[in-house]
């Protein structure tokens, strides 16, 4: 399996759109959690990577910033969850980057209540394919579909969800 640093790829072209600029801001919270989990005791890393990311706008910037900072802050709850529904996984076990691509899904389902649900899944699997394997990708789609089908903090996004689909459905006919 060949992973790629998420610190390693250079980041897209700056975003024109909102719907761009949070995929940036994804990304970037993604690559503050890889960073924390190998430079945790290094004091003023956080500094260095915004730093170096100087670029990124300050929407998109307090976007990284609040997705970090909640799966920080919520991140023993996210694990249990991640636990819960990855059968035969351990966190430890999961590669790095796909671990944190499910805490900043898990922290936007659960706490980004003006955020669709599909839209979340949608963005963690574009993650997923940018920064890792083809495996991981059904690994992410798999373990979110199924938090958001049956954890119970979710019954309105997944409300939200069913009247999607029935939409797209009657726009299909």
């Amino acid at each position: 399996m060949i992973m790629a640093n998420p610190a390693d790829i250079p980041p897209p072209p700056l975003p024109k759109t909102g719907r761009t600029s949070r995929r940036l801001a994804r990304q970037l919270a993604l690559q503050l959690l890889f960073q924390l989990e190998f430079q945790a005791k290094n004091v003023g890393w956080e500094e260095d990577f915004w730093a170096e990311h100087q670029t990124a706008s300050a929407n998109v910037q307090d976007f990284a910033t609040r997705i970090f900072q909640g799966v920080k802050n919520h991140q023993t709850g996210i694990d249990h969850l991640i636990q819960k529904f990855a059968v035969d996984w351990s966190i430890s076990r999961m590669p790095v980057v796909d671990r944190n691509i499910l805490r900043c899904a898990i922290y936007e389902l659960l706490w980004e209540p003006d955020i669709p649900a599909v839209v979340t899944i949608n963005e963690a699997i574009e993650l997923a394919k940018r920064f890792a394997d083809d495996e991981a990708q059904k690994f992410v789609n798999g373990i979110l579909d199924h938090i958001l089908r049956d954890e119970e903090q979710l019954f309105e996004k997944r409300q939200q969800r069913k009247t999607s689909t029935a939409q797209n459905r009657n726009n299909q006919i």
